[in-house]
C-alpha cells in the first residue's frame, strides 16, 4: 500500500505543480517562451515539450501492456511520442490543455494501480532499441522523477527571467499526502 499511496501523492503533486508553473509561464511573452536560454533544452517551451515527451513515451509503454487501465485508446488525443525533442505544441496556449489532459490521465492511471500491479514486471523497448524489463511501480516512479528533474531546469530559467514560482515543497503542495 505504501508504494501505491506514494504514486498517488506524486501524481497529485505533478498535476498541481505543472498547473502552477504553466500559470507562471503565462507571464512570459511569446519571445521569452521561445528564447534560446542556453539550457538543457533551448527554450521554456522546449522544456515543456520534452516533459510531455517523457510522459507520453512512458505511458505508451504502459498502455501497450494494459497497465493501470491504460490501453490503445487512452492516448489517442496525443501524437505518438518518438524522440526527445518532439514538439507537441508550439505555443503555451496550445500546450496547456494537452498538459492538463495528460495530468488527468496520469492521475487516473495511478488510481488503478494496486500493490499487486506495482510489483509486476513489464517489458518494453527504449528509444535506443534496447529491450528492458522493469517493475511497474519502479517505472512509474521514474515517470515522476523525470518530470521533477526537468521542472528543476525550468524553474532555474524562470528565476533568470525574474519570476517567482513559489513554494514547490511536496508537503505544502499535497498536504493530504497519498490519502484517498
Amino acid at each position: 500500500m505504501e508504494l501505491q499511496a506514494n504514486l498517488r501523492m506524486m501524481a497529485r503533486y505533478n498535476q498541481r505543480i505543472n498547473s502552477s508553473l504553466l500559470d507562471i509561464c503565462g507571464q512570459l511573452s511569446e519571445e521569452q517562451l521561445n528564447q534560446n536560454t542556453l539550457s538543457f533544452f533551448p527554450s521554456v517551451l522546449d522544456h515543456w515539450n520534452h516533459i510531455m515527451f517523457g510522459d507520453l513515451i512512458m505511458l505508451q509503454r504502459l498502455a501497450a501492456n494494459k497497465v493501470g487501465g491504460l490501453d490503445d485508446t487512452s492516448l489517442e488525443q496525443f501524437p505518438v511520442s518518438r524522440k526527445v525533442d518532439d514538439t507537441f505544441a508550439s505555443t503555451l496556449a496550445s500546450f496547456i490543455p494537452l498538459r492538463h489532459l495528460l495530468d488527468t490521465i496520469i492521475c487516473e492511471m495511478v488510481e488503478q494501480l494496486t500493490d499487486d500491479v506495482t510489483s509486476e514486471p513489464f517489458h518494453y523497448t527504449n528509444t535506443e532499441g534496447q529491450r528492458l524489463t522493469k517493475l511497474v511501480g519502479e517505472y512509474c516512479q521514474h515517470l515522476f522523477n523525470h518530470q521533477t528533474h526537468h521542472r528543476g531546469q525550468l524553474t532555474c530559467i524562470l528565476s533568470q527571467f525574474g519570476l517567482d514560482y513559489g513554494c514547490m515543497d511536496l508537503p505544502i503542495v499535497v498536504p493530504e499526502g497519498g490519502a484517498i
